[in-house]
């Protein structure tokens, strides 16, 4: 096996949810916002901030996010991290018309092959695509996979208000479980229905209101079925899961009541408790929550296997993080598992031999 860049510790260390953009995409969306045709205040919230903002933080994340190459890898050099895989950053192509959509998704994916092919020792993708289009998203992740030799599908959240319970957006789940690739669920701003308190408070990005959008997003998948019609599916979610695993216990407890009482038209049974699908059909990052406690609780609910290290580089680039996870009171196999034999499993990474 490969030494670590980082030394001082016989496995890879993975970052599993670290963001990128293309001067394309990030041109598009300088353009919706300086012209106002976004129409969408979570993303004018979000972008006018770090794709117009001149602070020092909003420069050097703008500036990480569109490398892609050896500034970024020496950022990982000087982080101890030994491989990121890539995410095209929220709220990706699904913002846009769909024929737009469709053509950024797939030039998104051209270009980070491209940076994967140059450097497969030190970066992994996944493959963007436009749920505006189920069955162009589809085919978009076949041909990703297939012949880009991406690792799975990132799915930004809400695609102008819309969720992936919508049974209109299961050929994605499909072809994602016929090519035995996960889906990565990353946050978006709430859309426009929800983001109004959180909005005028403040707390509509990475501070609440992602995990607030994107924890109900996981719920409204289970709750719909996805995971009973696709049994093999698996999907990623970051943040520890959005606060999610704190709530098993409730969520069992209170979606079993509200079956058998049918308060809900739209709550229909399922094979297996809420907890359940949490459990076998959910992987969980660390991505900006490098947290100890949190970490240690995540992994005694969810299982050793399904949590999975992230640092969320650029929004969260921190030099010392590595270092303070290899401080967690872990056994050097789970250590091995939580910075590399997870992400080798769920993404089907291949670490060995590379140097």
């Amino acid at each position: 096996m490969a030494a670590s860049v980082s030394g001082g510790g016989p496995y890879r260390r993975i970052a599993t949810e670290e963001a990128w953009i293309s001067a394309e995409l990030l041109a598009v969306y300088q353009k919706m916002l300086k012209d106002g045709s976004a129409n969408d205040p979570g993303f004018e919230s979000l972008w006018r901030h770090y794709g117009l903002g001149m602070s020092e933080r909003c420069i050097a994340v703008r500036e990480r996010m569109l490398d892609i190459g050896e500034r970024r890898i020496g950022d990982m050099d000087a982080a101890g991290i030994d491989m990121q895989l890539l995410l095209l950053t929220t709220p990706g192509v699904q913002l846009l018309d769909a024929e737009t959509a469709i053509a950024l998704a797939a030039a998104s994916n051209d270009q980070v092959s491209q940076a994967v092919r140059k450097h497969p020792n030190r970066f992994a993708a996944l493959a963007a695509v436009a749920p505006q289009v189920p069955q162009a998203a589809a085919k978009e992740l076949e041909r990703a996979v297939t012949r880009l030799q991406l690792k799975g599908a990132v799915i930004n959240s809400h695609t102008h208000g819309e969720y992936l319970d919508g049974q209109k957006f299961w050929p994605i789940f499909e072809a994602a479980e016929a090519l035995d690739v996960p889906i990565y669920i990353h946050p978006n701003t709430p859309p426009r229905e929800m983001i109004g308190p959180l909005l005028a408070r403040g707390l509509d990005g990475a501070i609440y209101g992602f995990a607030v959008e994107c924890g109900m997003h996981l719920l409204t998948i289970i709750a719909s079925g996805v995971f009973d019609r696709f049994p093999k599916l698996q999907m990623v979610f970051g943040h520890l899961g959005e606060g999610l695993p704190f709530w098993q216990f409730r969520l069992d407890f209170m979606h079993r009541a509200q079956v058998s009482t049918k308060r809900y038209e739209c709550l229909k049974p399922l094979k297996r408790k809420i907890s359940d699908y949490m459990r076998e059909n959910v992987y969980y990052t660390t991505s900006g929550m490098a947290w100890e406690p949190a970490i240690m609780f995540t992994r005694s609910v969810i299982g050793a296997d399904r949590v999975l290290y992230a640092m969320d580089y650029p929004y969260q680039y921190v030099l010392e993080e590595v270092a303070a996870m290899e401080r967690m009171p872990l056994t050097d196999a789970d250590k091995k598992a939580f910075f590399q034999t997870n992400a080798e499993s769920v993404f089907k990474l291949i670490t060995t031999g590379l140097s």
